[in-house]
């Protein structure tokens, strides 16, 4: 099967359920989590507008360490008390900020990024890691960006069953 960046149209929640079906036929019939977190970053970061990172951070037992990506190079360990993918996979919710500058604790791993979303993966009790999306642009990640992530991130963690 050859995935294309084909273009989302539509209202932006029909956008995501393009992008979903999309997620779900590329990750049908593979349960590895490294190779699906390669193949959904590279789809996510070519599909949305907007977007300098788009990729994965696995919990080791002890800290989040750097996963499959797109985009510059990154901060390679996260502890759990630092920064947005700590504070996902700490309190486990999805967190949407706007300006990372005004967040306590924030990493800077790319000085260009302004706002960022963080999904917190979960099994159960078990903390996988996070899904994580930066933008140099402020803001933008809304409501409709989130229910649409948290979605392909779910759809991520139903391929690893």
């Amino acid at each position: 099967m050859t995935f294309t960046a084909a273009s989302l149209t539509g209202s932006k929640p029909t956008q995501y359920t393009q992008l979903l079906a999309q997620a779900q036929a590329l990750l049908h019939g593979e349960r590895d989590r490294i190779a699906n977190a390669a193949n959904l970053s590279a789809l996510v970061y070519h599909a949305l507008p907007g977007l300098n990172w788009v990729g994965f951070y696995f919990f080791d037992g002890d800290e989040l360490v750097v996963g499959p990506f797109q985009g510059l190079p990154a901060c390679v360990r996260i502890p759990l008390a630092k920064g947005v993918c700590g504070a996902a996979a700490r309190l486990r919710q999805t967190q949407r900020v706007e300006d990372v500058n005004a967040f306590p604790g924030h990493i800077a791993c790319d000085s260009a990024s302004r706002s960022e979303l963080v999904v917190p993966l979960y099994q159960g009790d078990t903390l996988l890691g996070v899904f994580d999306l930066d933008s140099p642009l402020p803001a933008r990640f809304d409501a409709d960006d989130q229910a649409g992530l948290e979605a392909i991130a779910q759809a991520y963690l139903d391929a690893l069953q």
